[in-house]
């Protein structure tokens, strides 16, 4: 990025099973992007069915922050939510 030039910061949002991680997939392949998930179901791993979570083999070619990071016994907070987010965006429009 050149200096003094804004990132660009694309949010993709609709209603469950409207293609939103369709059209993050075709971005991410025609362009450099970091894919962050903001749905509440797909921070647990092993809550696949029901959340529309991309497969393994997509989750290894695009790598998507906030995705399988926490058991499902484990409480998660907006707070902490935010931070994560936060901190996932800072890094991606600083890479």
């Amino acid at each position: 990025m050149r200096v003094g030039q804004k990132p660009v910061v694309i949010a993709i949002m609709g209603p469950t099973a409207s293609g939103k991680t369709d059209l993050a997939l075709a971005l991410a392949r025609a362009m450099p992007v970091s894919l962050i998930s903001v749905d509440s179901a797909m921070i647990y791993r092993g809550m696949d069915i029901g959340t529309a979570k991309p497969d393994a083999a997509t989750l290894a070619e695009f790598p998507h922050a906030l995705v399988d990071i926490l058991d499902p016994a484990e409480s998660y907070s907006v707070k902490r939510f935010c931070e994560d987010a936060r901190s996932h965006i800072r890094q991606a429009v600083e890479a």
